[in-house]
């Protein structure tokens, strides 16, 4: 299992990249190895701040729906356009190519709730 270490998680299986005031959020190799074959991604709130913790969209696999969680609170500054072509990209690069979104952080301290990827890793086993 692919759990990069310049990275901090959610025991709801979100990754985030902090880069000064704003982050790149997405899903977890765990997760997308769990949902499958991923066919849709839905993002709400774009343009609107959004509380931790708070569900800012959905992942359709062809077996089943999971919502995504904010992983510490923000305005979503960015969707990542090239999930509605191909949300396969989730599956293949979820650190990558997968990510789904971008936010200007308005909390740095809830930052320090978060699991570095020693955590993460106990939390999957």
């Amino acid at each position: 299992m692919n759990i990069p270490a310049n990275l901090k998680y959610t025991k709801e299986h979100e990754w985030i990249l902090i880069e000064g005031e704003n982050a790149t959020v997405g899903i977890t190799d765990f997760a997308q190895s769990e949902l499958g074959d991923i066919v849709y991604v839905e993002i709400d709130g774009i343009g609107q701040t959004v509380d931790k913790d708070s569900v800012f969209g959905s992942v359709e696999a062809v077996k089943t729906v999971s919502d995504l969680f904010m992983p510490v609170s923000g305005e979503i500054i960015a969707f990542n356009e090239g999930l509605e072509a191909d949300p396969e990209s989730v599956n293949k690069d979820p650190y990558g190519a997968g990510w789904m979104i971008k936010i200007k952080m308005t909390d740095l301290s809830e930052v320090d709730s978060l699991l570095d990827a020693e955590a993460y890793g106990a939390l999957i086993g």
